[in-house]
C-alpha cells in the first residue's frame, strides 16, 4: 500500500539582505506565494503553512495554483527532498519524480551513462539500470546523441531522457511538475499515453500543471495552493 501523509506541515526558508527594502518584500511575495515575514535581521517565507492531507493507493491529484505559488516546492517536500521546518511528512511507496529540466543529471556525462545514474537515484540496482536501457533509447528516439554528453542536449532532448527513466517502470507514487508543458506534438502523444498506462498501474499520482484539461482528464482529487495554504477543491467545481 502506497501513502503520502502530511501532518501539519511548513516550510520556511530565510531571504537575506531584504530587510527595509519594501518593493523587494512585495516583488517577493508575488513570485513566492508564500506570506513574508520579517524580524531586525533576515526576511522569512513561509512557502508551505501548516498544510495536511493524506493520499492513498487510487488517488491521482492535480496540483493547481498561480506561478510561485509553491506546487513545485509541495511537490519537493512530498519526494523528500526538502524537509518540513515544522510538521511530519510519511511517504511509503517507490516513488519516481520529474521535475525541472535538468535536476540529477551529470552533464559531463553521456546519455547512457545518465540513464544508469537516474536510474540508481530512484533506487534501481546498477543492473536493473542496464537492462531497461534499450526501452529508455528506443522511447527517446535519441538515437546516437545518448553517446553524446547531456550538455550537448536541447531542453527538449534532456525532458525526452529524463521522462523516459522516470516512466521506465512503473513506481508506486509518482510526481510530475509540468510535465506536458514542453515538447514537441509527437512527444506530447507519447509520453500522455505512457502516463495513461502509469496511472492505470501506479498507486499514487501527483501532477502540478496550469492546464486543466490535463488535470480534468488525469485527476481524481484537486489541491489549490495559495500563499502557502493548501484546499482541496471539488472537481465539480472545474468541470
Amino acid at each position: 500500500m502506497a501513502k503520502i501523509e502530511f501532518d501539519n506541515v511548513s516550510l520556511r526558508y530565510p531571504i537575506y539582505g531584504s530587510h527595509g527594502m519594501s518593493l523587494r518584500s512585495h516583488l517577493m511575495r508575488v513570485a513566492t506565494g508564500g506570506s513574508i515575514e520579517k524580524d531586525s535581521r533576515t526576511t522569512v517565507i513561509t512557502a508551505l503553512k501548516n498544510v495536511s492531507f493524506t493520499l492513498k493507493d487510487g488517488d491521482a491529484v492535480g496540483l493547481i495554483g498561480h506561478n510561485g505559488a509553491g506546487k513545485s516546492t509541495m511537490l519537493r517536500t512530498m519526494a523528500g527532498i526538502y524537509p518540513p521546518s515544522s510538521g511530519r511528512v510519511n511517504r511509503q511507496g517507490k516513488t519516481a519524480t520529474v521535475f525541472e529540466i535538468g535536476a540529477g543529471l551529470d552533464y559531463e556525462l553521456s546519455g547512457y551513462d545518465n540513464i544508469i545514474h537516474l536510474g540508481m537515484m530512484m533506487g534501481l540496482s546498477y543492473g536493473e539500470a542496464k537492462a531497461l536501457t534499450p526501452d529508455i533509447e528506443e522511447f527517446t528516439e535519441l538515437g546516437d546523441f545518448l553517446q553524446l554528453p547531456i550538455r550537448t542536449y536541447s531542453s527538449g532532448m534532456t525532458m525526452r531522457l529524463m521522462f523516459a527513466v522516470a516512466t521506465a517502470v512503473v513506481p508506486e507514487i509518482l510526481l510530475l511538475d509540468e510535465m506536458f508543458s514542453t515538447g514537441d506534438a509527437g512527444f506530447k502523444e507519447k509520453s500522455q499515453a505512457r502516463i495513461h498506462k502509469i496511472i492505470a498501474e501506479s498507486k499514487i499520482f501527483v501532477f502540478a500543471s496550469h492546464d486543466m484539461n490535463l488535470i480534468k482528464q488525469y485527476c481524481n482529487r484537486i489541491f489549490k495552493l495559495e500563499h502557502g495554504n493548501l484546499e482541496e477543491i471539488s472537481l465539480e467545481l472545474i468541470l
